[in-house]
């Protein structure tokens, strides 16, 4: 081994760790002894369901023509295939099947039920997700609603709502809420 005089060799640097390298390890390290204290698994993030159709005015439109018995249609793209909202008289209808309906007890109050079945039916579209909880977060006379959207199923309180099927039938009672107002005559 010859060197020039005057030149030091060259130290060989340590190879170090490419990116692919690094992941494969830390695979293993996870699967092997699981996170260490310093790493933290992200949270999940807090989706609030039917803010996007609570400000669309083409969904205040069809809670309006919902509470006067009227008709309204529009639709929705989600993950690229096209639903069908609409409204005629007493019931709200998601790609043709009724999933909300109100049944009046007056002139100025009426029940909102809910299909639990076609709520099952539906719970994997987002779309559908946001729209049912949208309804009941726009009829601020039923409260805070009890409905949600957890591990990806519908709950009703603390009980997933399949279980509320066999025990108490598809037709679910949400509530009470005032329709449109009707004008009081005056006595003379």
């Amino acid at each position: 081994m010859t060197t020039a005089p005057g030149k030091a060799s060259k130290k060989e640097k340590p190879k170090r760790q490419t990116p692919e390298e690094r992941q494969e390890a830390l695979r293993y390290n996870h699967i092997m002894y699981g996170p260490t204290a310093g790493e933290f698994r992200p949270a999940p993030k807090k989706v609030d369901y039917g803010a996007p159709y609570l400000a669309h005015p083409k969904f205040q439109s069809l809670m309006a023509a919902f509470k006067k018995g009227a008709g309204f249609e529009f639709s929705v793209t989600d993950k690229g295939k096209s639903h069908i909202i609409s409204t005629d008289e007493a019931q709200i209808r998601f790609n043709g099947k009724v999933v909300y309906y109100s049944h009046s007890h007056n002139r100025y109050e009426s029940d909102l039920l809910l299909d639990r079945s076609v709520a099952l039916q539906f719970q994997a579209i987002d779309s559908f997700v946001h729209l049912a909880i949208a309804v009941l977060r726009s009829l601020p006379e039923l409260g805070t609603p009890q409905l949600s959207f957890r591990f990806g199923e519908f709950w009703y309180g603390a009980e997933k709502m399949e279980t509320g099927i066999a025990a108490q039938g598809p037709n679910l009672r949400i509530g009470s809420y005032r329709v449109h107002e009707a004008k009081e005559k005056s006595r003379s």
